[in-house]
């Protein structure tokens, strides 16, 4: 998002200002019969005033202000008020002599300036703010961009080691199963290394990432685990941000074999009308912490990468009851 174009862009800026030269031909007209002062005064004035504006906003405030040299900013600003009543005192005097500076006629020239001074002020707040909260985002994205890079390069090593390991045995025992598996793991590595580049990514794809994961673990582990999996996707062509459901099941295996009796693993993920209901349900040893110090970046990549790109449009419930762990993930996909 482009902050200088969506929020202080040149046509929010020509409205603005339009609306404020259309207050002469509304509301001057009776004061510019009060004072004496004609209506093209005031439309001057104006064009002055928004002079004052960026001049403040642009010169007078960067410089100073934010420099902490606040005393030299308000003697600044006192000099600018008191310059601008002069001028245009002076100018009076020279473009319509018969007009007396007196009745309204000082307050119309002397208080003009401070609103613009004021706004200009509140405008630069506001721009500042903006930019600063579009920069501390960027620094985000650029930061969970490479916990990413990191996280494909880190995905499971102890995976792949035991994956390559079981088809070793594959490949001794000449079995049918070998080629699949080769496939499956090439078409990981293809996708977690070359296919994942872009901010979002075809869901078809991530679900087909997420089988053949799956079914190389199946492979692995064979009966040793309860492995349910039920994946229900309409045919619509979703969108996904690249390797967000895989650290939810890598953690299952990670954490959910081993040291477990009946151990169990259930993976629900269903798409519907957009919305996206991800589940992972394990059962784990509660004594057994030997895991959770290199359990790496995975899990806290996710939330991260969720609160920043999905916000209120995501919802992560991780409930752990001690010896089971419950993931649930809400998301409303594009």
């Amino acid at each position: 998002m482009n902050t200088r174009s969506s929020y202080m862009g040149p046509g929010l800026h020509i409205a603005i200002w339009a609306v404020v030269f259309t207050v002469p031909a509304i509301v001057f007209h009776s004061i510019a019969v009060d004072t004496g002062l004609p209506p093209s005064f005031f439309i001057l004035g104006n064009l002055y005033h928004i002079g004052l504006f960026y001049f403040n906003a642009y010169y007078l405030y960067p410089r100073l202000l934010t420099r902490r040299y606040w005393p030299l900013y308000i003697v600044a600003l006192a000099i600018v008020v008191i310059a601008s009543y002069l001028i245009k005192t002076l100018l009076i005097y020279w473009f319509a002599r018969n007009i007396l500076v007196h009745g309204l006629n000082p307050y119309v020239l002397f208080f003009p300036p401070i609103p613009f001074l004021v706004a200009s002020v509140i405008y630069r707040l506001i721009y500042d703010r903006i930019r600063a909260d579009k920069a501390k985002r960027e620094a985000e994205a650029e930061r969970l961009s490479t916990e990413l890079k990191l996280l494909r390069s880190q995905v499971s090593p102890h995976f792949l080691f035991n994956v390559l390991t079981n088809m070793v045995s594959l490949a001794r025992q000449r079995s049918p199963l070998l080629e699949p598996a080769l496939i499956r793991l090439s078409d990981m590595m293809r996708y977690m290394l070359y296919e994942t580049n872009g901010e979002r990514f075809p869901l078809d794809k991530e679900v087909e990432y997420l089988r053949n994961y799956i079914e190389l673990q199946q492979m692995r582990f064979g009966e040793d685990v309860e492995l349910l999996t039920t994946i229900d996707v309409d045919a619509q062509p979703y969108t996904i941000e690249p390797m967000l459901l895989i650290p939810f099941v890598e953690n299952a295996f990670k954490h959910g074999i081993g040291l477990v009796d009946h151990a169990y693993i259930h993976i629900s993920l269903v798409v519907k009308e957009g919305k996206l209901e991800f589940r992972v349900l394990n059962n784990y040893n509660g004594g057994n912490r030997s895991k959770d110090a290199v359990s790496g970046i995975g899990l806290a990549n996710v939330r991260n990468r969720l609160q920043l790109l999905y916000g209120e449009k995501h919802n992560l419930t991780i409930q752990d009851h001690g010896s089971i762990y419950d993931i649930t993930l809400k998301l409303v996909l594009s």
